[in-house]
């Protein structure tokens, strides 16, 4: 064999090896084919924490690469959301984004907003809701929405922080039956414990939170739930009616968990995640793991999650501008 025929032959195989490789270690190749980070934007042993594993190992499962969760936590969950914000967006670092992105730039914290994600998946939606005391001469919502929109400082309030979830839920409730935002009554405490102690010992007149924190004061007759800031009722309280159903005004105040990625995700790897995480969040394991931890289940994909952050975005500004509270 001459020279040349053994350099062409050479070249040819070289050629030939190469095709072969390229389809499978090039650009190509399907995604996930490497390990995926998931940052979490609050501590470890929290509820985002809880539910944010749960949804990564099930979801790892099924994508058949593990899904390593990484808690970044500091600034009221600012410096983990903007971590996620600025990863790369090639799907292999994504997030747990909550309610608080509804709020940083109205307050001042950060520029984001959920405009700065692709947003993947809303999993969870615990609506707050709205307590007297046991020995309260408010019956039911009716009652109270009278006496707020008669004189809303004659009813002290809480729930929580002055800024939180459930503050801007009772503002946006003071403002729906008719009466100005800013003459709310809010008295803030260190979290929803203090605050139902404060009700149970009659020092405020209604608690606004979540009712899976109501529980075991509403059973020992200490306080009454009297409603629900969700659109439909929580199945684990059949019995407690919606806002809408109590007084006719169709009001809604919901914090949320979600799943997000930096924006600019390819579209293939967007359909994919939410085609698995839709099967995860209506799976009955999923739903026993919530529900047993009394966290609402709750799934939008990736249209219908835009639209309700969208609406959430609005709602938020409206409670904090009449609080004084947007910057």
């Amino acid at each position: 064999m001459t020279t040349l025929r053994r350099r062409t032959t050479l070249a040819a195989a070289f050629a030939a090896a190469l095709a072969i490789a390229l389809p499978v270690t090039g650009a190509a190749a399907a995604w996930p084919e490497r390990p995926i980070t998931l940052i979490i934007p609050w501590g470890a042993g929290g509820g985002t924490d809880g539910t944010g594993r749960i949804l990564a190992k099930m979801m790892e499962d099924r994508l058949g690469q593990p899904i390593n969760v990484v808690n970044r936590t500091g600034g009221g969950s600012t410096i983990g959301h903007g971590e996620i914000a600025r990863a790369k967006p090639d799907g292999y670092t994504l997030g747990i984004i909550t309610t608080e992105l509804s709020m940083f730039h109205w307050r001042g914290q950060s520029t984001l907003s959920h405009k700065d994600y692709t947003l993947i998946g809303l999993f969870n939606a615990d609506p707050s809701s709205i307590h007297v005391n046991a020995a309260s001469p408010h019956k039911d919502l009716r009652s109270l929405a009278e006496a707020i929109k008669a004189n809303p400082r004659s009813i002290k309030a809480g729930g929580a922080n002055q800024g939180g979830v459930n503050h801007l839920s009772y503002v946006g409730l003071v403002q729906a039956v008719g009466a100005a935002g800013d003459q709310a009554f809010w008295i803030p405490s260190e979290g929803a414990a203090p605050a139902l102690q404060l009700l149970a010992s009659g020092a405020i007149d209604a608690a606004v939170v979540q009712m899976s924190e109501t529980r075991s004061l509403a059973e020992a007759g200490k306080i009454r739930p009297l409603a629900v800031m969700g659109g439909r009722r929580d199945p684990n309280f059949p019995d407690v009616p919606t806002v809408k159903e109590a007084i006719g005004i169709d009001f809604t105040a919901t914090g949320w968990r979600g799943l997000g990625g930096p924006k600019g995700l390819p579209a293939d790897v967007t359909a994919t995640l939410a085609s698995v995480m839709e099967a995860v969040v209506s799976s009955a394991e999923f739903k026993e793991f919530m529900g047993k931890r009394l966290y609402g289940v709750e799934w939008k994909g990736p249209a219908d999650f835009a639209a309700f952050l969208a609406e959430r975005d609005e709602s938020f500004g409206a409670a904090m501008k009449a609080a004084g509270l947007a910057k």
